[in-house]
């Protein structure tokens, strides 16, 4: 918290309660900022003190709380509310000018850095206090739409046109009943910001912001890299990493489990060409898969197929162990006696370690760790209508990175602030009052 010297942080006696305010409290007093205080104070010396660094940054953040989409609805507020003022630690009748939080802002941009730290000790707060954070991580990206001109050539900058931003687009398929498939493809000009999350908790863990039109894959395969090289304790708490199939990626697959050991619940596209419908196992006679990975066996005498039972991996041998149907399920099979398959056989994932994965789409735990991934989908749709992403005046890469991460660092502020308060069933809300 940016502590105001020498100032009561409650001095309204006729209050009876803090209200709203007390949204903003949990975040002032839980964010551990004190490290990028002391280091904006003494860039600032011995200067003029009108506006202090720790009440501009305060107001920053009541920003976020109080869902202003830009500074001057939030000076507005400041010249209004003169419990905020206080709350933030300005002893005026009016909250500071423009140009203030102009040169502040660029004061952050240069000190990222620390801003990044700030969210990387919540995380780890996140990983102290909430029991299983971190087991199953879930990703996606968020498509955010720049509302600023496009980038022209020839056209010198005008400060209206975002010159960083560029054209996304994100297709979406399905099956009617009638057999018939669709496609729609969306398109947006602006960014993408890449989030892995808790997938229990929908808490962030860690992102990244690029144009629209940077892959998820890539970003999946950095972020992963990223923090198997600087917080490689985080993936050794993962299990599952569930994504859709915009991120059905080989090589993403086989660096989750051969690096980390962690199981890749990802949808997977149906890549075989000709209609091939299944393939052999090498050195099989009677054990196919389809392009799904489900395996089946095949009846010497009835020609058959069945699915067989899924009985687990085996990291070390990096097998999957399936057990005869007939035995397992209690099938009457005509060809028992002249089957390969006497009781169970093992597969190698190596064999085709995109199809072939750790956890088997067919079975019962995938179905339901895949619906997990929709913990991305609702904290992308808090970060809109709570956090203001829907409607902004953000131009330019610099100031979208440095605007997500005070979001996301608010969201994990409120999180801890509510749960070291004994209020873990209001962790998610940015609206609600304890």
């Amino acid at each position: 918290m940016a502590i105001i010297s020498q100032q009561r942080l409650f001095g309204w006696e006729e209050i009876e309660g803090l209200g709203d305010l007390d949204r903003l409290r949990l975040v002032l007093e839980y964010i551990p900022d004190e490290k990028l205080m002391l280091k904006l104070e003494f860039e600032r010396g011995r200067g003029r003190d009108d506006y202090p660094v720790r009440a501009v940054w305060n107001s920053i953040l009541a920003g976020i709380v109080f869902q202003h989409p830009s500074v001057a609805t939030l000076r507005r507020e400041l010249n209004r509310n003169g419990q905020l003022r206080a709350m933030c630690g300005f002893k005026g009748d009016t909250g500071p000018p423009q140009w203030v939080y102009t040169r502040f802002l660029k004061k952050l941009f240069n000190n990222k850095d620390l801003i990044d730290e700030i969210f990387d000790t919540l995380v780890e707060q996140c990983y102290q206090l909430l029991p299983g954070f971190g087991r199953n991580l879930a990703m996606d990206g968020k498509a955010i739409d720049s509302h600023a001109r496009r980038k022209k050539e020839g056209l010198p900058p005008d400060g209206r046109r975002d010159l960083d931003a560029d054209t996304g687009a994100k297709s979406y398929r399905g099956q009617r009943e009638d057999g018939t498939v669709w496609e729609k493809i969306k398109y947006w000009f602006g960014y993408k910001l890449h989030l892995i999350v808790d997938a229990d908790y929908e808490l962030p863990v860690a992102f990244t912001v690029t144009p629209a039109s940077y892959s998820e894959v890539k970003q999946a395969h950095a972020l992963i890299d990223e923090l198997g090289a600087t917080k490689p304790e985080m993936l050794k708490v993962c299990e599952n990493f569930i994504a859709d199939r915009g991120y059905d990626d080989g090589k993403l697959i086989e660096k989750l489990w051969g690096d980390y050991d962690i199981r890749a619940v990802i949808d997977i596209r149906n890549l075989w060409k000709d209609g091939e419908e299944t393939r052999l196992f090498e050195g099989r006679e009677n054990i196919v898969y389809d392009y799904r990975g489900t395996v089946y066996c095949c009846c010497p005498q009835e020609l058959k197929m069945r699915e067989m039972a899924y009985a687990g991996a085996e990291k070390k041998r990096n097998t999957l162990k399936y057990r005869c149907p007939a035995q397992h399920y209690g099938i009457q099979c005509k060809g028992k006696q002249t089957c390969p398959v006497k009781g169970s056989i093992r597969v190698s994932i190596a064999e085709d370690p995109r199809v072939i994965a750790p956890l088997p789409r067919s079975s019962y735990r995938w179905e339901n760790l895949y619906k997990k991934r929709t913990s991305v989908e609702r904290l992308n749709s808090r970060l809109d209508v709570s956090f203001g992403f829907e409607r902004h005046f953000i131009r330019g890469l610099k100031k979208m990175e440095l605007r997500c991460s005070l979001a996301l660092c608010v969201m994990l502020a409120m999180a801890v602030g509510r749960v070291k308060e004994k209020r873990p069933d209001l962790m998610r809300s940015l609206v609600k009052s304890a």
